[in-house]
């Protein structure tokens, strides 16, 4: 193995003898400073061994510039496997940087699926181009798959499909796998056992055609209830119905019930991840690729959420404006109040938080939407007491009066229950109108704990105290 030269970065092995070389923060500075040198010979003996994901994660951690270093030194013998694993930026900067001739080499080599992925970001004549210098099966495999709706069961399936007829043997099916082997799919988990008209009637896994005697007939073996999915069913969806399941792979059928292709578990779980991501960044008011858009674009996408956020703020304060006078004679009231809608909105974000995921995962159905909100409405009670006492106490402590402490209380109470109800409550009601509960909860939890919050303490502070 060729080492580097001279003042380049070292490599290291990583790991105990045979194990496969992983990415962390140092091979990536090594690489760095042998992109810094123009040092290839260190460059090949430091991603020696990586994994494609790694390698994946190694072009989205370096800039721009030595990514299109290391992207024109790669490109005669560039691995396909890595574009399926890149986010959607880098990969669309990473295939527009590739010969045309090693992207088309590259497509070719990916299954189906992963191939829609990567020629699905190019402009509408470069995909055209692409899609020519395939062969005609691939092409039309291809530019059907392009067809389907960006987030549906038919744009994450793959097209290579391992069949049989319910009447082979098991035998049969064996010999048949080893005869065609070199047509199989890389990986499959099943065998899809379909009638005369290509409807899939049961499934047969490959652990049970192992153990199962030759002679057997597949029909007597076979899982006679498959899980079917849809080619409009919703990514989402598909996540869900392997989750609840247990599923390894599913098929897919058209409208008519035919096979077309097969969901697996592998895909299902980039799914679940970035709808994952996809929640934690909506209730943050930012999209899924703000961390690496420029900055404009980001700050444009951002405000559109600071602009709903100014309008509750400025409700909030109309709700202030209204006790002026109050607080003009009440100079505590200026002191305390912030303290009430904080604690209410850090509250409503709790429960928020948890009626969001619980919808995600379907945990929150209308079954059990009533008992959730009771027990929100409970652990509000709870803690509004709770923090209620304490807020009395120190109030009573730092300005000596009472009456003031008590209002403290009983606004702190007011808006837990408030915030309980309406972190809950929001996300229901917003799914059943069909909004994504993810980006929208926030702005009206915040809105109401804000108001109800100073309406509460200064509106109590106004009949009890003046």
């Amino acid at each position: 193995m060729p080492g580097p030269t001279d003042g380049a970065a070292t490599w290291r092995p990583r790991g105990r003898a045979g194990e496969r070389a992983a990415l962390d923060n140092a091979l990536v500075r090594d690489v760095e400073a042998a992109i810094a040198t123009g040092d290839m010979a260190a460059i090949a003996a430091l991603v020696e061994g990586l994994h494609e994901a790694d390698r994946a994660d190694l072009l989205e951690q370096v800039s721009p510039d030595q990514r299109a270093f290391l992207v024109e030194q790669w490109r005669e013998g560039f691995d396909a496997e890595i574009l399926p694993y890149l986010d959607e930026q880098v990969r669309d900067e990473v295939v527009r940087l590739l010969p045309r001739e090693t992207l088309i080499r590259a497509v070719g080599e990916l299954e189906t699926d992963d191939a829609v992925y990567v020629i699905e970001g190019l402009a509408p004549d470069e995909r055209q181009e692409l899609l020519d210098a395939l062969p005609a099966p691939e092409r039309a495999v291809l530019q059907e798959g392009l067809t389907f709706e960006e987030e549906s069961a038919g744009r994450l399936m793959r097209r290579e499909v391992v069949t049989a007829p319910a009447y082979w043997s098991v035998g049969h099916v064996i010999d048949y796998l080893r005869a065609a082997a070199d047509d199989l799919p890389e990986e499959f988990y099943d065998v899809f056992v379909v009638d005369p008209q290509r409807r899939p009637v049961g499934t047969v896994s490959l652990a049970k055609l192992i153990r199962t005697h030759r002679p057997a007939i597949v029909r007597d073996i076979m899982d006679a209830e498959p899980h079917l999915v849809r080619l409009d069913m919703d990514q989402e969806e598909v996540a869900y119905l392997f989750s609840q399941y247990g599923l390894t792979s599913a098929a897919v059928v058209d409208g008519a019930g035919r096979l077309v292709g097969v969901i697996t578990h592998d895909d299902v779980t980039e799914v679940i991840e970035e709808e994952a991501e996809e929640d934690i960044l909506h209730l943050g008011g930012v999209g899924d690729t703000d961390f690496r858009d420029p900055v404009v674009r980001t700050a444009r996408k951002r405000f559109v959420w600071l602009f709903c956020n100014l309008g509750t703020a400025l409700a909030a304060s109309f709700v202030i404006g209204l006790f002026h006078h109050a607080i003009a004679e009440i100079v505590a009231l200026a002191a305390l109040m912030p303290i009430v809608a904080a604690i209410g909105g850090n509250a409503g974000t709790q429960a928020m938080t948890v009626a969001v995921r619980a919808l995600a995962t379907r945990d929150l159905t209308p079954a059990n939407a009533t008992a959730t909100l009771r027990k929100e409405l409970g652990v509000a009670l709870i803690n509004g007491g709770l923090c209620a006492l304490l807020m009395g106490v120190i109030t009573w402590g730092r300005f000596h009066d009472w009456q003031l402490a008590g209002v403290m209380a009983a606004a702190m109470v007011a808006n837990l229950l408030m915030a309980g109800l309406a972190g809950a409550l929001t996300p229901i009601m917003l799914t059943r109108l069909g909004i994504d509960p993810a980006p929208a909860s926030g702005v009206f939890v915040t809105a109401v704990t804000d108001i109800v919050g100073f309406f509460a303490f200064l509106g109590l502070a106004t009949l009890l105290l003046l």
